[in-house]
């Protein structure tokens, strides 16, 4: 799977998945005070993809608005959230300047956004959990053949712990984070799409 079909960029990779009635662990308003609460974010995150084949990186999150996804070299992919945009540099293209979208049609916005009310949002078709996990499934109402989003949050405390992507044919992609840090010192460079453009000879 690509590395836009990882992230679900391509104006938001959700679909229709029915609301179940199932028991409900942290609440909705409680997840998004929890990434409200959030400023930097740094972490390892573990990519499994359909075929089961394996990859990994670094994640940095500085909230609002920015985010990156860094793969291990060899792989120079590169997913980057700046500047009201996401770019996305793919390793195996011929061009050096990356696709990109606004953030706002993409997953990524659910938890970059200035202000984010999960309670308030359309696209938040199931929401469920256990004693130990919450998880939240996303769809865009506006477009139910793309995919779906499964956001998965550890219970105690509340942390961010794994997502999954799943297309509008069923492949699913998930993203395990590790060592998930806060807090951290991040600097705007990591967040610069021009700035990485001009690195890359775009």
């Amino acid at each position: 799977m690509e590395r836009r079909d990882f992230i679900g960029l391509a104006a938001a990779a959700m679909a229709v998945a029915p609301g179940l009635a199932r028991a409900q662990n942290v609440p909705l308003n409680a997840i998004s005070q929890y990434l409200n609460a959030l400023d930097t974010v740094q972490a390892r995150f573990v990519q499994v993809n359909e075929d089961g084949s394996q990859s990994g990186g670094t994640l940095y999150i500085r909230r609002p608005g920015r985010a990156r996804f860094e793969y291990d070299p060899p792989d120079a992919s590169l997913v980057m959230a700046g500047g009201g945009q996401v770019a996305i540099f793919d390793n195996r293209s011929n061009s050096k300047r990356p696709e990109q979208y606004p953030l706002r049609r993409t997953p990524l916005n659910l938890i970059l956004e200035r202000e984010v009310d999960l309670a308030r949002r359309e696209m938040i078709v199931d929401h469920f959990g256990d004693e130990e996990t919450t998880t939240i499934v996303a769809q865009d109402p506006t477009a139910p053949e793309n995919g779906r989003l499964e956001i998965v949050f550890s219970n105690s405390p509340i942390t961010l712990a794994e997502w999954t992507v799943v297309d509008g044919g069923g492949s699913r992609t998930r993203v395990v984070l590790q060592g998930l840090e806060t807090g951290v010192r991040l600097p705007a460079r990591l967040f610069n799409i021009v700035l990485e453009t001009e690195s890359r000879g775009g």
